[in-house]
């Protein structure tokens, strides 16, 4: 500006013009750059009460009354928010070889977009409580109020909010089954890593529909205990490193910064393992862990008779689903 002052008038204004329009085109560029979409109000209470829904039918173990229930529950559910649900159903065999039925449930919003988004949680509970500080429990099933039901009851939530305000996006909620018969701590003989997880190891080599992707995946797993932290999880960063920038950043954008440190977590055997290394969608797991992952960064609740209602905390499950919120519908 000063050098337009130092020449003659008429190229002075011009030149002014010009500079004044060209600014302005470069402001309206950088402020559409910079366009952020506000994301639905999450409502916890809302989740809250879907994951005390869940809780109600009790343990929901492969093959029982409370599995099903709960199962044809979350089913009708989805679809009542206009989701097209899928039922994959599946034999899970267990880590000493029984096999029991199992279904992922997956619920489909805006079928016609080719770029989708997708977002998960486990909905069965663990057949035995064998972190249990009491050995006599370790054979009693868990209620899995947060190890489970938390993360889904996170969706429908925010199923609900699509109902209402869809983003531009497709997205895609998979809830998946067997995850935790993962080979219990007492059990003397061998530990194998892929005896968790067996509903998304079956969907990641047999998607419900053929060729599927998706940009990305979010994980949900333990995200509603009071005053959890959510580290970056290893194997987050290793397959999905700029979607775990993405999803922290947002949470600090908004204000829940301090449940999800921008530090780095240890390594953990979930979900998303082979939805990264089998179906090659990146996927970031949001899980209460340290730098070690030790067992006690779950909670002293987990895989105890102690993981009932009265671990759920609404400020965790507001932090988790706002900031996943803000993800989704920021997706162009």
């Amino acid at each position: 500006m000063e050098i337009r002052y130092h020449i003659g008038l008429c190229v002075a204004a011009v030149t002014l013009l010009l500079g004044s329009c060209g600014s302005g085109k470069r402001e309206n560029q950088a402020e559409e750059k910079a366009t952020v979409v506000k994301a639905p109000d999450f409502n916890a209470d809302s989740a809250y009460l879907y994951v005390k829904r869940q809780v109600d039918f009790g343990p929901r173990l492969l093959d029982t009354k409370a599995h099903k229930e709960c199962g044809d529950f979350l089913s009708a559910k989805l679809a009542s928010f206009g989701a097209k649900v899928y039922q994959q159903e599946f034999d899970a065999t267990v880590y000493d070889g029984t096999t029991y039925k199992a279904r992922n449930i997956i619920g489909a919003f805006n079928l016609e977009a080719r770029k989708r988004v997708m977002l998960c949680s486990h909905w069965d509970s663990r057949p035995w409580a064998d972190n249990d500080p009491d050995e006599k429990n370790h054979h009693v099933p868990v209620l899995g109020a947060n190890d489970g039901a938390s993360g889904v009851g996170v969706l429908l939530e925010i199923a609900r909010q699509i109902r209402m305000k869809a983003p531009e996006i497709g997205i895609d909620l998979m809830f998946f089954d067997a995850e935790d018969y993962g080979t219990p701590q007492f059990h003397e003989g061998a530990h194998d890593e892929d005896s968790w997880c067996l509903g998304s190891q079956y969907w990641s080599r047999r998607p419900h529909v053929a060729r599927y992707n998706a940009r990305f995946a979010i994980l949900l797993d333990m995200v509603g205990g009071k005053d959890a932290v959510f580290l970056q999880e290893g194997y987050s960063r290793d397959y999905a490193s700029s979607v775990v920038r993405k999803i922290w950043n947002k949470a600090h954008d908004i204000g829940w910064g301090r449940y999800f440190p921008k530090r780095a977590g240890g390594y953990v055997t979930d979900d998303h393992v082979p939805v990264n290394r089998i179906a090659k969608i990146p996927c970031v797991d949001i899980i209460p862990c340290d730098e070690g992952c030790e067992l006690s960064s779950f909670g002293p609740f987990w895989h105890t008779v102690g993981d009932n209602m009265e671990v759920i905390d609404k400020n965790t499950l507001q932090a988790v689903g706002q900031t996943v919120m803000e993800v989704i519908y920021n997706e162009k």
